[in-house]
């Protein structure tokens, strides 16, 4: 095994070590009997680390994977920060799962390793969503929460989502603090796997009833509902912890919600799609046509921790489209603001959020009412992060990422699938009673504020020669960048992971007001936007491309997509190099 490192090869002999259980050891020494260079160096050449979305990774042995030794050592090294930010109190976790496989064993491993630690477990019976995990942190007066969940990645990956008193993710300074202390751990002797039944309370569903009556109170407009509580709603959990969707739509007062049967159970083999994610829309296939069959005023389904929502609605041919996530950010921004303003409800301390990568549709939204909005770094944690540092003195109403993650309200700090899908539906009953389908309204959002397309390019290169390529794509881009892309001058360079913009006209810098991050945007004259970010949490460098033109009358809707659509294509062409 020539191409294993030093600093590689002592991670194995570690974990042939006698601390480590016998079948744990046994799957190692097979790999080292048949020799599998390239699984032993992917499994074992780095310790998971914290990303946008936590701890993620494939499951089994190894430093770098899922298994019941990198979650105790994290799990462990999260206990030990807990107590060294909270001496002298009382701490409290909640900890939740979603219907992944492992996630039940590996989310009552973590509550068994925080009881040893004397800490106080609320630990969920049954799998739930992640942001009722959210909920609980805030509900229980937690200082912290662990959600076990691998989002809408592949049914190999599980993952660690952790979160602080405030119920949102990790962010500075705490999420550093927390590997330093994660590293610190030696040896897994020094983690606590005896569980204390003393130190752990069970969350039944009667928790649910709480959450849901919360949401309900958020609600804009009841009598829309009442008045088409017959809307037509099909769903899909594709197979995951969204089945308490049609539980909240039932209490909003929607009478007329079908399940796709075939992705009711809750199943980590995810087996009627290639991929859990609503981004898809290949996991959007049977919803989508079960809505086409019954006519269906909106069609939704979430990812497998209830997090992320997609949409499909009857477009201007009576056809069910697919939305992407900028469309429906957009669509529940407006919502929300336009019917706020109506009600004489809007605030001078009022905002919303948004991330570098979403759809400046949103900002020209929220312009146009004056109310304020705030940027971010790509993942939900950051648009939690201001909510945190605003209450009490500004007022969240709405926000979102275009990767298909909403919340209306502020009763969580995470994206909140369950609570958008109720939004969702509300939205689509109150255009209803004014004669609009939500397709409708999209197109008067275009015209009154421009047409707006976008593409999303994601390149997956998997493994350690994977996490090499990205590295070396992105260094490229900084070395040489582009000047123009699809025949469009580049006016600006935005390099977050230097906090700077470049003006090339000029050469004029100035300094962006954000964390550090491995980003590059490029600003055309024409005011297309191209992000290049490799993930946080997946194998992948993802492309991201906003363009924009004038969409006078909504009869020339397919003409401009054509012509929007082209030179997204022109411009992917000249940055994704593959």
């Amino acid at each position: 095994m020539n191409n294993i490192d030093i600093e590689t090869g002592n991670r194995i002999q570690q974990w042939l070590g006698a601390e480590y259980d016998s079948d744990t050891v046994a799957q190692v020494q097979k790999l080292v009997d048949n020799n599998e260079e390239t699984e032993l160096i992917d499994a074992f050449y780095k310790e998971l680390e914290f990303g946008t979305g936590g701890l993620r990774g494939i499951m089994g042995v190894g430093s770098n994977r899922i298994n019941k030794y990198t979650i105790g050592k994290a799990t462990q090294g999260l206990a030990n920060y807990l107590k060294k930010q909270f001496p002298n109190q009382v701490i409290k976790v909640a900890v939740s799962y979603d219907c992944r496989n492992n996630s039940q064993q590996l989310g009552h491993l973590v509550a068994d390793v925080f009881s040893a630690n004397g800490i106080h477990v609320y630990l969920f019976k049954e799998l739930r969503p992640t942001p009722m995990l959210s909920f609980a942190v805030r509900h229980f007066g937690c200082q912290g929460g662990v959600m076990l969940t691998a989002s809408h990645n592949p049914k190999e990956y599980n993952g660690y989502k952790a979160y602080w008193n405030d119920g949102g993710q990790l962010v500075a300074p705490h999420d550093k603090n927390v590997i330093h202390e994660v590293n610190a751990i030696q040896s897994v002797n020094d983690i606590k796997f005896e569980r204390d039944h003393h130190n752990i309370t069970l969350v039944d569903e009667d928790f649910d009833k709480l959450y849901i009556d919360e949401n309900k109170k958020l609600s804009i407009h009841p009598e829309a509902v009442s008045a088409q509580k017959d809307l037509k709603i099909v769903f899909s959990p594709i197979h995951g912890t969204g089945i308490i969707v049609p539980k909240m739509l039932s209490a909003w007062g929607f009478t007329n919600v079908q399940v796709v049967e075939e992705q009711i159970k809750s199943d980590g083999n995810f087996p009627t799609v290639i991929y859990p994610n609503p981004e898809e829309e290949e996991a959007m296939t049977m919803a989508k046509q079960k809505g086409q069959a019954l006519d269906a005023d909106v069609v939704m389904a979430t990812d497998p921790d209830a997090d992320r929502v997609g949409l499909a609605v009857k477009n201007h041919k009576g056809e069910m489209q697919l939305l992407n996530g900028n469309q429906i950010g957009s669509l529940l921004i407006y919502y929300v603001l336009s019917s706020k303003k109506a009600k004489g409800e809007l605030g001078d301390n009022d905002f919303i959020v948004k991330t570098i990568v979403t759809s400046n549709l949103m900002t020209d939204i929220g312009n146009s009412f004056g109310v304020k909005h705030y940027e971010t770094l790509t993942g939900f944690k950051f648009i939690g992060e201001v909510m945190t540092k605003l209450e009490g003195k500004e007022n969240y109403l709405v926000g979102g990422e275009e990767s298909y993650g909403f919340l209306v309200g502020d009763l969580v700090r995470d994206k909140d699938a369950v609570n958008a899908c109720a939004f969702i539906a509300e939205m689509a009953a109150y255009f209803k009673t004014q004669g609009k389908t939500v397709f409708d309204v999209l197109l008067e959002l275009y015209e009154n504020y421009g047409f707006y397309q976008e593409k999303l390019i994601s390149l997956t290169k998997k493994g350690k020669a994977g996490a090499d390529e990205i590295k070396q794509m992105m260094a490229d881009l900084r070395a040489n960048p582009p000047q123009s892309l699809g025949g469009i001058k580049v006016k600006e360079i935005r390099d977050y992971s230097t906090g700077v913009a470049h003006a090339l006209a000029d050469g004029t810098k100035t300094t962006i007001d954000l964390p550090k991050s491995d980003v590059l945007q490029f600003i055309t004259t024409a005011g297309d936007v191209i992000s290049a970010r490799p993930s946080g949490t997946e194998p992948k460098i993802k492309f991201y491309c906003s363009v924009k033109e004038n969409l006078d009358s909504r009869d020339a809707y397919e003409q401009v997509l054509a012509k929007l659509e082209d030179k997204v294509k022109r411009i992917m062409a000249d940055i994704v190099k593959d």
